[in-house]
């Protein structure tokens, strides 16, 4: 039931919210801080623990992936109701983090892609002399 994977959706989505606010409360700065990132994050673990009891069947499995799928969409949307011209205002900072989590992100992509393999390197010797 695709349905399940929506209800463990929300009850990730409502604690990461709660735990954004207690968050941002807790460093002063009155506002959520990662909410949808710590609900994702709670979504991730939740399936993989579930996943592994064998507690998931694939029907919840393809609700939570419908919404894994979503995470892109949603974090858009929650960042185009972030107030930009007042951030910037508020200091270098903002423009600071946000080219530091550009290159970080594009450093470990990079990781990524030099850590795979290519085809030729998982063939078997014999197969590359074949193919």
């Amino acid at each position: 039931m695709i349905i399940y994977g929506t209800a463990l959706l929300a009850a990730c989505h409502l604690l990461g919210i709660f735990l954004g606010d207690f968050l941002g409360a807790l460093i002063g700065a009155k506002t959520n801080v990662g909410g949808v990132g710590i609900a994702m994050i709670l979504l991730i673990c939740a399936r993989l623990y579930m996943h592994k009891r064998g507690w998931m069947p694939p029907a919840t499995e393809a609700g939570v992936g419908f919404w894994g799928a979503m995470y892109i969409p949603v974090v858009v949307a929650m960042a185009a109701q972030q107030n930009v011209v007042t951030a910037l205002r508020g200091g270098p900072i903002a423009l600071l983090a946000a080219v530091g989590s550009v290159v970080v992100c594009a450093l470990c992509i990079s990781l990524i892609n030099r850590g795979e393999k290519t085809a030729e390197e998982t063939l078997p010797p014999h197969a590359a002399t074949i193919a």
